[in-house]
């Protein structure tokens, strides 16, 4: 179990230390296109934010979930 905990920890921290990630539509990358390259970068930056709010919650979500169910699995497995 500690193993898989480590290969999303690795997996996690590998997708946060890109430098650059490419994650515009076509428009915000015509937009970023005409602004400049720290501009464009600075929007890319954003993009990245505001997506990794809503994946946050839904590991935290998940994690409670997760625990949750394996709380409910011992205590029927005891009985």
């Amino acid at each position: 179990m500690k193993r898989k905990y480590r290969l999303v920890l690795i997996l996690g921290l590998l997708a946060i230390s890109f430098n650059e990630t490419f994650s515009q539509c076509s428009i915000c990358t015509k937009t970023a296109s005409q602004l400049g390259e720290e501009p464009a970068t600075a929007l890319n930056s954003g993009i990245v934010y505001l997506m990794l709010t809503p994946l946050a919650i839904m590991a935290y979500i998940g994690v409670r979930w997760w625990k949750t169910e394996r709380q409910i699995m011992k205590e029927e497995g005891t009985n």
